[in-house]
């Protein structure tokens, strides 16, 4: 028998939170040791620390020159991959390309005030680091999620390390996915041992300037450890799904899109809050049907009994509370007027209204990242954008009359500070009259 933990809204709040809502915090402590040394061996013997890793964690035994994918395993991928699956690929990343190429924005200037002249100019990383896990399964969408965004900033150098499978090959469908955005450098290497040759470089492995990708607990506290030598994006946790229904949802459609969140691993998060005691009612009974005949049942009966729950809310401004509260990575927001509670949710890695807008879309080919805060960061942190690899640099330019009518604030400021080398640069500017 399914079951999930119903609860009355009421009973949660910012103190009881971490009772209902079992988020797991990376422990770095525990591994931290074993990490650093890692990251040591790594960093003192290059290559040779990557063959032995590799060996002693994926069981794969690769020499020095298996390291990176050859021009001829990345042809071979495009025949060894479905052909419907290489046009999804190419679908998707049209699809993550214009909606990235929308949110970017022209160098700007505007005028301060009569002769000050002030803006921004964006330019692009260097070097990009992206690294694919591969662990439960193999995540094509991962590599599309994250060069795209990059590939629209004009990043000019992009490697990407993603662990070996048995047979000594990084699965054909991620390769395809690289390829289709001119990826090259690809390299067969995982864990903490990679984070840790992208932060340093090896024989083999160049260093970059960023890393972005989820991973383990092992990848999440190589790039804390490392995060004072490279840049890096905001560590990912279990995935989460929280969905606002009412009287006039579908409860099939509450079902497989709480399922859809939670089957990726067993301490993912799927919580449902409703106004309607009938719609509960109706979850509840028919989730088994669709529990048993699910293909990763196992994962997805863990979930619901240790990390999913259902809360009964009062009316829909308890829905919006609850949910700006937990700030989940995923929400839906399947009512009758959706568009009309936007407006009202302040904290969300992402958000999908209406009975058509599933989170499996953002999760493949909507143009929307699935590259998403998780834990509670929504509060603070956005999802993974085209900003993530833009460098932003403020222009100023003054003429002589700006320069005279921002003085006076600048030297006032400045004798307050006891900064007195700074008054005298503009002073001695105003000396010259011409």
């Amino acid at each position: 028998m399914i079951s999930i933990k119903e609860i009355n809204s009421d009973q949660i709040n910012e103190e009881t939170l971490t009772k209902y809502i079992p988020r797991i915090t990376t422990q770095i402590e525990s591994i931290q040791d074993s990490v650093v040394s890692i990251i040591h061996e790594v960093k003192e013997r290059g290559d040779n620390a990557i063959i032995k890793f590799t060996k002693r964690f994926d069981n794969v035994e690769l020499s020095t020159n298996q390291i990176q994918v050859t021009d001829i395993e990345i042809s071979e991928a495009y025949e060894k991959s479905e052909p419907d699956l290489i046009k999804a690929i190419q679908y998707a990343k049209e699809n993550l390309i214009k909606f990235h190429k929308a949110q970017f924005r022209e160098d700007w200037l505007i005028e301060i005030e009569k002769g000050v002249t002030a803006g921004q100019i964006y330019r692009p990383l260097g070097v990009l680091g992206i690294y694919v896990p591969g662990g439960r399964a193999i995540y094509p969408s991962t590599v599309l999620m994250i060069a795209a965004p990059a590939y629209v900033a004009g990043i000019k150098e992009i490697i990407m390390c993603s662990p070996p499978q048995t047979n000594n090959k990084i699965a054909p469908e991620v390769l395809v996915a690289a390829n289709e955005f001119g990826i090259k450098k690809i390299y067969k290497v995982g864990g903490a041992q990679a984070i840790a040759a992208m932060a340093y470089g090896t024989e083999t492995i160049p260093k970059v300037q960023k890393v972005v990708g989820p991973g383990n607990i092992w990848v999440n506290t190589a790039k804390q450890l490392l995060s004072n030598i490279i840049a890096i994006d905001n560590p990912a946790g279990p995935s989460e799904i929280l969905i606002i229904c009412d009287e006039t949802s579908n409860p099939n459609y509450v079902i497989v899109d709480l399922l859809s969140q939670i089957e990726h691993d067993p301490d993912n998060i799927g919580i449902i809050v409703s106004t309607s005691v009938d719609i509960i009612n109706q979850i509840k009974n028919n989730i088994e049907e669709y529990v048993v005949k699910s293909k990763r049942r196992d994962i997805i009966e863990k979930a619901l009994k240790n990390n999913s729950l259902i809360i009964k809310a009062k009316d829909i401004e308890d829905c919006i509370r609850i949910s700006n509260l937990i700030a989940p990575e995923h929400l839906e927001i399947l009512t009758k007027e959706p568009h009309e509670l936007l407006k009202k949710i302040i904290n969300a890695g992402a958000i999908f209204l209406g009975p058509f807008s599933p989170v499996s879309l953002g999760d493949y080919c909507a143009g929307t990242n699935h590259v998403l805060p998780t834990g509670g960061s929504a509060k603070t942190y956005s999802g993974l954008n085209l900003y993530d690899f833009l460098k932003t640099m403020d222009v100023l330019t003054c003429n002589r009359e700006g320069l005279v009518k921002l003085s006076s604030t600048a030297i006032k400021l400045s004798e307050f500070e006891g900064l007195f080398s700074h008054k005298r640069s503009i002073e001695e500017r105003l000396k010259d009259k011409n």
